[in-house]
């Protein structure tokens, strides 16, 4: 399973993910609570872009 996400705060994403603050039903759905790979960019145009690539690959 591979969820992809944007934040401008790592620490405060990975944290609400994991108390369910804000919960996602997708996050919730399958449990998704360890961070295996993060990419940093410079704009939020290459983000999207990146974002998209990984989306449209195999699944």
């Amino acid at each position: 399973m591979l969820y992809t996400g944007v934040t401008n705060n790592l620490s405060r994403r990975v944290t609400g993910l994991k108390k369910d603050a804000n919960p996602n039903p997708f996050t919730s759905k399958y449990k998704v609570n360890i961070l295996v790979y993060l990419e940093e960019f410079n704009s939020i145009t290459e983000v999207i872009k990146r974002e998209k690539q990984i989306k449209a690959g195999s699944r």
